[in-house]
């Protein structure tokens, strides 16, 4: 077997309309249709997809709160690090640096998913 690419990743949500607000307007998705019989949002990013699927007890457990980017997580490119930075942090979101030093951050969603930022 030969693995080729990265087709999508699931991360569960308890409230849609804060999830969608988050991916949507803070950073600024872009969703796609879908048509399913369960609710969520399914959002485009290149050749991959984020798939936010409502659970009304997700129960985000953090291994590692110090460090964010030892705990699960969905990571993303950006283009200016300071930039997304600067964006999260105006919109009320927490920011944490890379601990490895790399161009990169971790926030949070709504519900506690990490999201990696790292600049490409």
């Amino acid at each position: 077997m030969q693995i080729t690419k990265s087709l999508h990743s699931a991360v569960l949500v308890s409230d849609l309309e804060q999830a969608e607000h988050f991916y949507s307007n803070i950073l600024g998705l872009s969703k796609v249709d879908r048509i399913l019989k369960y609710p969520g949002v399914w959002y485009q990013i290149g050749d991959f997809q984020l798939h936010l699927i409502v659970d009304p007890i997700v129960a985000t457990k953090l291994a590692n709160p110090e460090k964010l980017g030892r705990n699960p997580h969905v990571a993303l490119a950006v283009e200016n690090l300071d930039d997304a930075k600067s964006h999260l942090t105006a919109h009320g979101c927490m920011v944490q640096a890379s601990a490895s030093g790399r161009a990169a951050l971790f926030t949070q969603d709504p519900d506690g998913n990490i999201i990696e930022l790292t600049q490409v």
